[in-house]
This record gives C-alpha cells, structure tokens and sequence, in this order.
C-alpha cells in the first residue's frame, strides 16, 4: 500500500535553536518511532489497550511493585488530578511561593481543583520542614483551609534540585502531621540524572506518597502521567481524571510515548544531555563580565542577572525568557537536543551583547 500524500508543509527552520523552555524542543525520533510502532489497527480506548497494560509494567520497574500510572495530557492537568485525589474538599496544599502549580497554572488547582494552595517564601524553591511549618497547622480551626498535603517540585522553578534526604525528611515530617506529600516531576528526570540516582530514590523510596510524572520536556511529544505511590493514600483516581478532563480517549498514543522514554534509558539520555548542556552554559556566562548566576546550576535551567538592555538585544537572536524584569533576572533552558555549538554560538551572542 502506497503512503497516503500529504500537503503539509514545514513551517519553521529546524536548526533554529532557543533557551527559553523545554518545551520548546520536538519529540525524540524514537518517541515517533514509538509512535508509528502503536499506530495502525484498532486498540481498545480510555485506557485499555495493551499499550497502556504494558506501561504499567514499566512503571512498577523504576517505582517499586504497587506504584500504578494514570496517563494524563499535560503537566497541570496532572498535577490537579494528583492533588484531588489527596485532599478532601476542604483540604489545602502547601507549596514553596516560587512553585509551578502557584504560579503557572493559571489558578488551576484552585479553581479547577477546589484547593487552596498555602505558599511559604523559599530562598532557592525548596521546602524544608521549618518552612512547611509557617503553614502546618490549624487542623483543627473550621476556618482556616486543612493542610492536608505538601507538594514538593524536583527539580524546582529555580532549578535547584533536592537530595533523597532532604526529600525523605519532608515526608517524614508531612506524614507526623497526618499529610501527605506530592511531587511534581515535570523534570524528575533531569533530578534523577544530576544525582545519579534511580527515580525511585526521590519518589517512593523517600516516602513520597503521589507524582506528577514528566514526559513532554524530556522528549515526548505530549503525555505525563499521575503516578500513585502509596495506594492508601488515594481513591476515585479514575473518576478523577475523567471528572479533569485528562482521560484520553486514544490513550495508547500518551502510554507508548512515556514506555518508550522509560523502558530503557532514553530518560536519563535525554536529561543527562539537557543537565551537560546547563552546565557548560554556567561554566560560559562566569567567565561574562556583568552577569551573575542567580541559584545554583543543578539541572537543565540556569536564572541568572544582567542589564536589560543587554537581555532585549540578545533576545532578538535567541528566544528565552524574563524570570523577573524589573529586576533583570533571566532563565536559560535547555533541552535534549540542545547541542554544544547552540551553547558556545549563545555564549558568543552574549559576549557581543554585553561589550556593547
């Protein structure tokens, strides 16, 4: 059978490279690949297929025998399901000020998910068991929202990235007060792989009882999923998810993509490679007169400061993004395929720039 014929067309230069997000990047070739593996024939839908069966195979592989995998569309539709699912309708989430559901969500957890988030001040994104204690309490008060959850990123918006034991002792301290700890993984991968440890050792084994599991910013094309732990933790997941508008219909297509990343080591691939990649952009930007790297440099993202007019001039050679404007503070990503020559041209382009 001859392929069909198609009028598509590329629309944008596939060698133009930026640093302003993840998610910026195409799939991985052997995500399509994987893709094209599960196209063709019928599979049965929402979740039945032997694709999804098979993650769950996967899944169990990297976070022990119990954990089960609820594949979703998106990183915030994740992190709502997740949430949900751990809260009672008066429950609340404590979080660092800086994280992503805060933040970039656009209000999401709390108006789709009904949560209240409870944001503590961090000085480099982490939560510690002090801070979670400026919002810990109250338990009792009818009018205050119930801390019921802590929900930890890793690595974090500032690109910092916590080890098992500071992770293990945030669950510790969570559970002595009854509640329960979320991770957002949307860069598990790239924690994993700055620690070189198994994702195990930041989930499950440090007592993490829900995840938001990332795949779009390590190289799928769309698809994350919500990741139960401690199954005594959670109920109605699927009614959940369905009631989140995140229950895919074709779901085969999310599963292989997230199999595909995770059946071997595609993932930590793809993330070592972004985390090299942050690393020799740092190493560059120290040798730059008039910048300074903001927080320490642990995964694929560097924030650093300089002049503004330096940041709108670079911009127009390079897409990336203000972190805080009027402060001159900037973030840098990088990706799987961001590539040594992308870094040493940007390198170049800022010299340039701050010469001027």
């Amino acid at each position: 059978m001859n392929p069909p014929k198609t009028d598509a067309r590329r629309h944008h230069d596939p060698e133009v490279r930026g640093f302003a997000s993840d998610n910026y990047a195409g799939a991985h070739p052997e995500v399509l690949a994987a893709l094209a593996l599960a196209n063709g024939g019928h599979q049965v839908a929402y979740g039945e297929d032997t694709y999804t069966e098979n993650l769950q195979r996967v899944i169990r592989s990297h976070f022990g025998p119990t954990a089960e995998a609820f594949p979703v569309f998106n990183g915030t539709g994740a992190n709502v399901v997740a949430l949900q699912a751990v809260t009672d309708r008066w429950g609340a989430v404590i979080c660092a000020e800086s994280a992503h559901i805060n933040v970039d969500e656009c209000g999401a957890p709390e108006r789709v998910g009904g949560l209240k988030l409870l944001t503590v001040p961090t000085p480099d994104g982490k939560l510690t068991p002090e801070l979670i204690d400026r919002q810990a309490y109250g338990w009792d008060d009818e009018h205050r929202a119930m801390p019921q959850v802590v929900s930890i990123a890793q690595a974090t918006e500032l690109g910092t990235v916590y080890t098992p034991d500071e992770i293990r002792a945030i669950c510790e301290h969570a559970h002595a007060h009854g509640m329960k700890v979320h991770l957002d993984g949307s860069r598990l991968a790239n924690a994993a792989a700055s620690l070189n440890v198994p994702m195990r050792t930041l989930t499950n084994a440090a007592g993490v009882d829900i995840l938001s599991l990332g795949g779009t910013k390590n190289g799928a094309l769309f698809g994350e999923a919500v990741v139960v732990l401690n199954q005594d933790a959670v109920s109605h997941m699927k009614h959940l998810r369905k009631l989140s508008m995140q229950l895919a219909s074709k779901m085969r297509f999310v599963s292989v993509q997230l199999e595909a990343l995770l059946a071997r080591d595609l993932w930590l691939r793809n993330a070592g490679h972004a985390n090299e990649m942050a690393q020799r952009l740092a190493e560059g930007v120290r040798a730059v007169h008039g910048v300074e790297i903001l927080y320490p440099v642990q995964a694929n993202a560097v924030f650093a400061r300089l002049p503004h007019d330096v940041s709108e001039r670079l911009q127009k050679r390079f897409r990336f993004y203000f972190w805080d404007e009027a402060a001159g503070e900037v973030r840098w990503m990088c990706s799987f395929d961001t590539t040594e020559e992308d870094v040493d041209a940007f390198l170049a382009a800022l010299k340039e720039e701050t010469a001027r």
